[in-house]
């Protein structure tokens, strides 16, 4: 058992991140690559990330040793089903001189075990999206929201992005003086904070600011609300208590009243100690009291311990677990 190892890996949009470790816990290795989601990239570049990912977390392992892997990734479903995409997956596998199969999970899934062991539970996650998940025995059963910008992620640092400019607008169609929060946001857009004479020109340009850009650039706004939110800035601070209300609420869709599985946060938005973190975990133990509330971990290390639930000479998943996260039960 001491020889064996596993490959995890957590693959994203803007990086990927490759562990190797032992049955015992004891981390051989980790690498690091660029963006490897093959919906935002491309099938073929994806794989080149990870391969290099894999590389790296194998450069002092023999990869004959691997007797499993996983690979945590957003879209996981349409990876599995794109011939294409799984060839070039399954090239860079080999490539990366490994023998053994892999399995490919959803980042949610991935994320929930990242926070805790227990095999029933939900995970709620916001980052530049949002989505929330129902997980048994392991396995993602409901899930809610992470619908897209256009039509969810209701919370998410689009949200957070998008209300930020529409309470800009607001204060310039009614001519108020923007406050600390819409100012800021007028910065990051204009480069200035300027306002012409005709306060609609003002308004016409931003939206056009806007526009140019592709629609989900505008999560890169939300650390503006949530850095004025820790200021005590009202308007941030309204839309911080909206954005948790409607996170908890994509739990409550799928989550029963009452229920006392772990809850595990993450995403860029609840794993920090932030405005909108603590408002959520107000929010979700005000519903779910009896609940403990967990926060999500490292995600390579998540899927490799997922890899080794796999494997017969693993006899206690859950005390590979504590030593992988130590903080989390």
């Amino acid at each position: 058992m001491s020889d064996t190892v596993v490959v995890g890996l957590d693959v994203g949009g803007t990086s990927t991140r490759a562990t190797a470790l032992t049955l015992t816990g004891e981390r051989l290795g980790t690498g690091r690559a660029g963006g490897g989601n093959p919906t935002s990239h491309g099938a073929d570049q994806a794989a080149a990330e990870l391969l290099t990912a894999l590389r790296g977390a194998l450069a002092d392992v023999d990869p004959t040793r691997v007797a499993a892997g996983t690979i945590g990734l957003a879209g996981a479903a349409r990876l599995l089903a794109d011939p294409a995409g799984r060839a070039a997956f399954d090239r860079a596998w080999h490539d990366a001189g490994l023998r053994c199969p892999y399995a490919v999970y959803g980042d949610a899934l991935v994320a929930y075990a990242s926070g805790t062991a227990a095999p029933d539970g939900t995970v709620l996650i916001a980052g530049t999206g949002a989505i929330t998940a129902q997980v048994r025995d392991l396995r993602l059963d409901r899930v809610a929201d992470g619908h897209g910008w256009l039509l969810g992620d209701a919370g998410s640092g689009f949200w957070l992005g998008r209300e930020s400019v529409r309470r800009l607008l607001a204060d310039l169609d009614a001519g108020r003086t923007p406050g600390a929060l819409t100012t800021a946001v007028l910065t990051e857009l204009m480069g200035s904070a300027e306002i012409a004479p005709r306060p609609r020109d003002t308004v016409d340009a931003t939206i056009q600011a806007v526009t140019r850009r592709p629609p989900v650039e505008l999560a890169r706004l939300a650390p503006l609300v949530v850095t004025a939110a820790a200021d005590g800035e009202p308007v941030a601070t309204a839309l911080v208590t909206e954005a948790a209300a409607h996170l908890a609420e994509s739990v409550n869709r799928i989550r029963p009243a009452g229920a006392v599985t772990p809850v595990v946060l993450g995403g860029g938005l609840l794993t920090g100690d932030t405005p909108l973190a603590a408002a959520v975990r107000a929010e979700v133990g005000r519903r779910w009291p009896q609940a403990p509330l967990r926060t999500a971990g490292d995600g390579a290390a998540a899927a490799a311990w997922l890899a080794a639930r796999e494997l017969p000479e693993l006899t206690d998943p859950a005390t590979l677990h504590a030593r992988l996260f130590p903080a989390t039960p």
